[in-house]
């Protein structure tokens, strides 16, 4: 009611809009994850995009009111920023984990997140009924916000500076390049045996190189 979408339409393609918006960015910073390896600074960066966007959702401008656009606009920015957070890091506790059984470890982190998720439940009940006012005498800035909201930033802020002090090696991004390495070390030599192998036989020196 905050954003000012009050119909079951509206709120049915707000819903649609932020379930594509997880879509697109699983597959947008996924993709570039997965090229780059770039585990931790996507997973701060999505993190703090999270903050910035979560805040909106239950924000009243004393100024501006009701601003379905601006609803709709931070939820898609929260879609594209959170959705891909998880199989992100799913992927980096079975890189870190290697050579353990990948199906074993995203299990476990599947199961710990829905723990968590289901402790914060009556905590998030209790915040919702809570409200806040900020900045009451300056009145461009007089807003209040519902406390779910401040609970989900906070929960954010803890955890990147959490996961800031994260440092584990990528065991199995190493074992690639490793395996990569010695492919082509044995192939140079396989290479050189052949060249080898001509000059003796008196294979002619284009064949040869």
């Amino acid at each position: 009611e905050r954003g000012g979408i009050t119909d079951q339409l509206g709120v049915d393609l707000a819903g649609a809009g932020f379930e594509l918006a997880i879509l697109l960015g699983g597959i947008i910073i996924g993709g570039y994850v997965d090229e780059t390896k770039e585990y931790k600074p996507v997973t701060l960066a999505c993190l703090l995009a999270t903050m910035f966007f979560v805040i909106p959702l239950g924000l009243t401008d004393h100024m501006l009111g009701n601003e379905p656009v601006l609803l709709v606009l931070a939820l898609l920015g929260l879609g594209l920023s959170c959705g891909p957070i998880q199989p992100i890091n799913a992927e980096l506790a079975v890189d870190v984990t290697y050579p353990s059984d990948e199906t074993a470890v995203e299990s476990v982190q599947q199961v710990g997140g829905n723990l968590v998720s289901a402790l914060m439940v009556p905590v998030a009940e209790w915040a919702l009924n809570q409200d806040y006012e900020f900045f009451k005498r300056i009145r461009p800035l007089d807003s209040d916000i519902r406390g779910d909201v401040l609970l989900l930033f906070t929960v954010a802020a803890v955890t990147i500076v959490y996961f800031n002090t994260f440092d584990a090696p990528l065991r199995r991004t190493m074992a690639e390049e490793e395996g990569e390495g010695e492919g082509s070390s044995t192939g140079a030599m396989d290479v050189s045996s052949l060249v080898l192998k001509g000059e003796k036989e008196g294979v002619p020196e284009f064949i040869e190189r």
